[in-house]
């Protein structure tokens, strides 16, 4: 009786270890095209790359993808309450502007989006991160200055991390960007999940 008692909280200690082992946070990235495999196959795109290889490391997080080409503040706000109660979030990752910033919308309305969609994540005790954007210089520097101020302001008063643009490294270099300039081409996806693993790694 015992040795089958003994057996059995063997078996049960294996598993629940196994368990452990296989678990991983996951990060749930709002985003917009820039992340959600524009102009390419989606396992073209920097995402898939990324969960690839931390699949392989056997790494403590995964990304899902919930990234919309077009997507805005406004529109990932409309859809932030669903997502969290549809998904295990551990780390709410939002890559959201740079569309706003190109049809010209009020940097007080993108702040306020991103602050009402930071309070909804933390409501549900959901680690928050939030990743700078930039829109090219053509829009003048008094609104490249206030559009960026934004995600300053929005982090400090929040009180979360702020990441750097990931695709400040290609983004001038004509070689790693689609026709239109906006949009990193394929060669530039797996420097750009490089990028995001890094401050990633660095931050939770």
């Amino acid at each position: 009786m015992l040795k089958k008692l003994s057996l059995f909280l063997v078996i049960l200690l294996t598993v629940t270890l196994s368990q452990k082992v296989l678990a991983h946070n996951t990060i749930l990235l709002l985003g917009d095209s820039l992340s959600a495999s524009y102009g390419m196959e989606e396992k073209q795109g920097w995402v898939y790359l990324l969960n690839q290889q931390l699949e392989s490391e056997k790494a403590t997080y995964r990304i899902k993808n919930a990234s919309i080409s077009g997507e805005t503040t406004e529109g990932g706000l409309s859809r932030i309450d669903a997502i969290l109660e549809q998904n295990k979030v551990d780390i709410l990752l939002i890559e959201l502007g740079g569309n706003d910033g190109l049809r010209g919308f009020p940097p007080k309305l993108i702040k306020n989006n991103l602050l009402q969609i930071i309070s909804k994540a933390k409501a549900k005790n959901v680690q928050v991160l939030l990743s700078k954007v930039k829109i090219p210089p053509n829009y003048g520097p008094r609104y490249n200055q206030m559009f960026e101020q934004v995600f300053v302001d929005v982090a400090k008063q929040t009180d979360v991390t702020l990441l750097e643009f990931f695709i400040e490294k290609v983004a001038t270099d004509p070689s790693m960007m689609q026709a239109d300039g906006i949009h990193p081409n394929s060669k530039a996806q797996p420097i750009l999940a490089d990028e995001m693993k890094s401050m990633l790694d660095a931050n939770i």
